[in-house]
C-alpha cells in the first residue's frame, strides 16, 4: 500500500470516532429539549392524555433510558439505518428522505463554491496587482459589502427585485412541477439561491486572495525572480500565485462548514428541497431521527471534503508529500 493510500485510510478511520462523538453530542442535546415528537403527533390538545402520550413514546422506543436508545440508534446507524421519520405518513425511513434531497444540496453548495472561487480568485489577484488604485478600492468595497450582507436578507431582497418586481427569475423551488429532469429549468431556479449563498464566501475569498498575494510578493524569491529579468506575468502566476494558493485553499477548506450552514438559511428562503430545509422542517416537528440522520450526513460530507483539501495541498506544492 502506498503512502498516500495509508494516509487516506488513516484519515477515514479517524473519522469514525469523530462522527460517533458528534452523534452522541447531538443525541444528548436533542433529548434535553422539552417535549418530543409525541406532542406533535397528538397535535390537538383536546385529544391529549398521558396514556396516549405514553403509548406513542413506547411505539417509537422513547420510553427507554437515553443510553439504551443511543446504543440502539448507533448500532442501526453503523448499518446505514437511521431509523424512520416520526412525522411522515407510514414512517418513511430517514435514509430515503436524505437520498431524495442530497443531490439538491450538492447542486446548491457545489455551484456556490465554484462560483465563489471562479469570481473571487481572479478579482483578488487583480486587486493585489492594482493595489491602492481606484479599481482596487471598488473591488475591496464590493467584497466588504458581500461579507456584511446577512444571507437571509440578501435572499429576500433578490426575490423582491428579480422575481416579484422584474419577473426575470423564479422565486422558489428547484424546478417547475414535472420538470426536475430539465437542465435549463434547474439552472434558472439555481441562479438566485446560488448567488445568495456564494456572496459572503466570495467576499472572504477575494479579501484573502488579495492579502495572500501581497504577502508573497514581498518575499525574497520574488525579488530574485524579478532581478533575473522574468516578466511580471511570469512572476505573478509561476511564483507568487502558486505559493499563495496554499493559504487560499486552506481558507476555502475552513469555510466549507460555513457554506453548509448557510445553505440551511438559503434553502429555507428559496424553498429549495435540500437537506438544510429537511433539517429545519424536522426540528420544527421534533422529528429527532431525521435531524440526527441529516446532521450526520452533513458532518460526514464536511470531513470528507477536508480530506480532499489536504490532498489538493500535495498537487499545489510538490514539497508536501503523504508518502
Amino acid at each position: 500500500m502506498s503512502g498516500l493510500s495509508k494516509y487516506v485510510l488513516g484519515r477515514l478511520l479517524a473519522m469514525v470516532p469523530m462522527l460517533i462523538g458528534i452523534s452522541l453530542l447531538l443525541f444528548i442535546l436533542m433529548n434535553m429539549a422539552p417535549g418530543g415528537p409525541e406532542y406533535v403527533i397528538v397535535g390537538d390538545l383536546e385529544r391529549y392524555s398521558p396514556r396516549l402520550v405514553e403509548q406513542i413514546r413506547a411505539e417509537f422506543g422513547l420510553d427507554k433510558p437515553i443510553h439504551v436508545r443511543y446504543g440502539i440508534w448507533l448500532g442501526n446507524a453503523l448499518r446505514g439505518n437511521f431509523g424512520v421519520s416520526t412525522t411522515t405518513v407510514g414512517g418513511v425511513p430517514v435514509m430515503e428522505l436524505i437520498s431524495e434531497r442530497f443531490l439538491a444540496t450538492i447542486q446548491l453548495t457545489g455551484f456556490s463554491l465554484l462560483l465563489s472561487v471562479i469570481v473571487a480568485i481572479p478579482l483578488g489577484i487583480l486587486s493585489a496587482v492594482k493595489r491602492y488604485s481606484t479599481m482596487d478600492k471598488v473591488i475591496t468595497f464590493t467584497a466588504f459589502t458581500g461579507i456584511c450582507f446577512p444571507t437571509f436578507w440578501l435572499g429576500v431582497m433578490l426575490i423582491l427585485l428579480f422575481s416579484v418586481t422584474l419577473g426575470w427569475l423564479p422565486a422558489s423551488g428547484i424546478a417547475p412541477h414535472g420538470m426536475r429532469g430539465v437542465l435549463g429549468a434547474r439552472l434558472m431556479h439555481s441562479i438566485l439561491p446560488v448567488f445568495t449563498l456564494s456572496a459572503v464566501q466570495m467576499g472572504r475569498y477575494l479579501r484573502f486572495t488579495r492579502s495572500s498575494i501581497l504577502e508573497v510578493m514581498r518575499e525574497d524569491y520574488i525579488r530574485t525572480a524579478r532581478a533575473k529579468g522574468l516578466a511580471d506575468r511570469a512572476v505573478l502566476f509561476k511564483h507568487a500565485l502558486r505559493n499563495a494558493m496554499i493559504q487560499i485553499v486552506t481558507v476555502i477548506g475552513l469555510s466549507l462548514p460555513a457554506l453548509v450552514g448557510g445553505s440551511v438559511l438559503v434553502e429555507t428562503v428559496f424553498a429549495w428541497p435540500g437537506l438544510g430545509r429537511l433539517a429545519v422542517q424536522a426540528i420544527s416537528r421534533r422529528d429527532y431521527m431525521t435531524v440526527m440522520g441529516v446532521q450526520l450526513v452533513i458532518a460526514t460530507a464536511t470531513l470528507l471534503a477536508n480530506i480532499v483539501v489536504d490532498l489538493v495541498y500535495a498537487l499545489i506544492d510538490p514539497r508536501i508529500s503523504y508518502s
